[in-house]
């Protein structure tokens, strides 16, 4: 997969004016959001992992980390991330560019409530270049995740 396949599938939809390609690199949250300019936590960031062999997706804030505890009581595993030379097979998108959109059959997609905080985030469109503008409905509609949950820590506990 990639940027194309993710615009085309914007484009698609109606909302390819909210796909955006940078000449800097947005692989990094710190990098994603200097690119749009926009504070780091409004970076969805996307983190892969293998659960009983199959890759899952987990979508949050910018400034949330996984919790063990957490995550192991919603999957009744312990986290395990997929190695970075295995991700693009996994997923169909390489390191820096994992986002939750044209993903290999398969997937689990999964938001985490840390991103309700906010109403506009910004996920990776595909590449190490790009970002979509979506709101909190639009990312849930099109990521077809299949359920929200509450797995990290480290982001200030707001009114949800």
């Amino acid at each position: 997969m990639s940027f194309e396949s993710v615009s085309q599938y914007f484009d698609q939809v109606g909302l390819g004016n909210r796909v955006k390609h940078f000449d800097e690199s947005s692989a990094t949250v710190l990098e994603a959001a200097h690119a749009l300019d926009c504070e780091p936590e409004h970076i969805a960031k996307t983190m892969f992992f293998l659960v009983d062999d199959e890759p899952v997706l987990i979508v949050m804030a910018g400034d949330a980390k996984v919790d063990n505890k957490k995550f192991k009581q919603e999957f009744h595993k312990r986290p395990k991330m997929i190695h970075s030379d295995e991700v693009e097979s996994y997923i169909g998108h390489a390191p820096g560019g994992v986002c939750p959109f044209m993903t290999n059959d398969g997937v689990g997609i999964f938001l985490d409530n840390s991103l309700k905080r906010f109403e506009v985030v910004y996920p990776a469109a595909g590449d190490d270049h790009s970002a979509v503008e979506l709101s909190l409905s639009e990312l849930n509609n099109y990521t077809h995740a299949d359920h929200w949950v509450d797995v990290c820590k480290g982001w200030q506990n707001e009114a949800i």
